[in-house]
């Protein structure tokens, strides 16, 4: 029988890569927004009637951290009831759930990477409303796998890659905040664990079954966000990309205040993961370098 895997939020960094990932292991059902509103939980039953899935894989979320400050019930519709609804759907068909986390569930105090089974404490109402989720999906207690993920970046979509390319032919200086610490993860590396799940001999459920339901999916290697701007910088220049920017300065989180408090170290474990893939995720610094030569690659100098 040919898996209908269906796939959330597939105009998103990590759904359009699990889009073209996943098509090898099945008949991919792209569900935008259009297909599956998720901000419509009261209506996911029915259109996840008519689609019939045989898997579900949800990646779409409410991202806008320091939005969801002032827009908290929209939060928790979009990253705890729909995924309630999602989970009770599968968990009556008995299929799989697979749904993406974040590590601003953690509190992030103190420097040791986060394990799965660590306390969390969510430091705003994006984290709050994700962990929401989290607990919604395990109450329902059908077949599921939450993959808590990091510092998302992919070449298209709204992210911190993206924002500091467009930066660095604008300006001259780039002040960046030097005592976040966390792993970049672009969406090719989540999309290659994902698919490295439906690939096992012992299938999505196997995975599952072996992961306890909860798993850390990242990159490997730590840096900060200076770090991370900083090798943006000088892998554009290394490729030939024309940049107006000449420093990058390292300042302190309390030097760039925001709405949404956000974790000091997002550090995750990643032993679980590696036991389940029989393997480690490539560096971030290794999943940084095929972005940029994608960039280049597409003959895109400017990708803002």
């Amino acid at each position: 029988m040919t898996l209908r895997i269906l796939v959330t939020g597939v105009t998103g960094q990590v759904g359009s890569a699990l889009t073209r990932k996943l098509a090898a292991f099945g008949i991919v059902v792209p569900a935008s927004r259009t297909v599956l509103d998720l901000t419509q939980p009261q209506d996911i039953a029915s259109r996840l009637d008519d689609i019939a899935p045989d898997v579900i894989v949800n990646p779409a979320a409410y991202t806008a951290v320091d939005r969801a400050e002032d827009e908290r019930d929209l939060a928790f519709r979009v990253n705890a009831e729909a995924p309630r609804a999602l989970a009770e759907w599968s968990a009556r068909r008995r299929i799989p759930l697979l749904h993406f986390s974040t590590d601003y569930v953690y509190s992030g105090r103190g420097t040791t990477p986060w394990k799965e089974g660590d306390e969390t404490g969510p430091l705003s109402i994006y984290g709050a409303s994700k962990l929401a989720g989290e607990a919604a999906i395990r109450e329902v207690a059908g077949q599921h796998l939450i993959a808590r993920t990091s510092w998302v970046y992919a070449p298209t979509g709204s992210n911190f890659l993206r924002t500091m390319v467009r930066l660095a032919q604008e300006r001259e200086e780039l002040r960046v905040v030097a005592d976040q610490i966390g792993a970049p993860t672009s969406a090719t590396i989540i999309a290659d664990a994902l698919a490295a799940f439906f690939a096992s001999p012992e299938g999505v459920s196997g995975v599952i079954q072996r992961a306890d339901g909860l798993l850390h999916v990242a990159a490997t290697g730590s840096t900060s966000w200076h770090g991370f701007a900083t090798a943006i910088v000088e892998g554009l220049r290394a490729r030939g990309v024309p940049l107006k920017v000449e420093r990058v300065v390292a300042i302190g989180t309390a030097d760039y205040p925001t709405k949404a408090h956000r974790p000091i170290n997002s550090r995750l474990d990643l032993s679980k993961l590696s036991e389940v893939l029989g393997h480690s995720t490539p560096d971030w610094s290794a999943g940084l370098a095929t972005v940029l030569d994608e960039f280049v690659v597409s003959g895109i100098k400017s990708p803002i």
